[in-house]
């Protein structure tokens, strides 16, 4: 992991951008993407990244990006002020079946069991859609990165894994990555779990945010993105209560 100072967060001349060639949109198949790159030679730290991400970044692996599409709007960064969520109805059922969960943290180093999960899941829940056929070393680079604090949580019931939240550790905040699950236990509502179980780490670390990445208004599948409620998004310039 790179060593930095802040002068990364306060001259950002310092860190080098590319913009991809145009490309296919991964969320509407009707539609061309361009993406901002930060430079993958540039050092990035945990400040480096905290501050990318409070510009509506995410990171892919080794790779820090953001939605730079000329006319398209649709990719919304959202993050959830975690003092003020408060658990909808469904959302504290689910909490409640999952109470006698067991979470352990891990590394994000490789382990056979997580990737065995998440070849089950993807293979079920994204059936040709790129990641169903992702070999060990393709997992390892989607989910780490060197210069990055990452945590895999475990979700446990019995000694039996159910769930691994990919998370990244910022300087105020966890950014959720990915999470996978076991595509036999449907009705758990792991997915919904991982994020609850992530807000209420954040206050246990006095953290006052959690990232979730993009929520795109005319995609189904990221709708569920908007309901952990109170929300905020970034509109390009500053965060916004929604």
């Amino acid at each position: 992991m790179h060593d930095e100072s802040d002068s990364l967060l306060l001259s950002p001349s310092l860190l080098r951008f590319y913009v991809t060639p145009t490309h296919q949109c991964s969320y509407f198949p009707d539609r061309q993407a361009v993406t901002l790159v930060v430079d993958p030679a540039c050092p990035i730290g945990k400040s480096t990244y905290t501050g990318l991400s409070e510009l509506g970044f995410r990171r892919s692996g080794e790779h820090v990006y953001r939605p730079h599409c000329g006319t398209c709007h649709d990719c919304i960064p959202v993050r959830v002020p975690v003092a003020r969520f408060k658990p909808n109805r469904s959302q504290r059922r689910t909490l409640k079946c999952n109470q006698n969960l067991q979470v352990i943290e891990q590394d994000s180093g490789f382990q056979t069991e997580h990737f065995d999960l998440y070849r089950r899941y993807v293979e079920t829940r994204h059936p040709g859609g790129g990641m169903d056929d992702s070999s060990s070393e393709q997992y390892m680079q989607f989910i780490h990165a060197d210069w990055c604090t990452t945590r895999l949580f475990e979700f446990r019931r019995d000694g039996v894994l159910l769930a691994v939240a990919v998370t990244d550790i910022l300087d105020n905040a966890l950014s959720a990555v990915y999470t996978f699950y076991d595509p036999d236990s449907l009705h758990l509502n792991l997915g919904t779990y991982a994020i609850l179980w992530q807000v209420q780490e954040c206050r246990r670390r006095q953290m006052g945010w959690l990232y979730l990445g993009y929520w795109i208004p005319g995609n189904s599948k990221m709708q569920y993105k908007s309901r952990y409620q109170p929300q905020e998004f970034f509109d390009g310039q500053q965060w916004r209560r929604r």
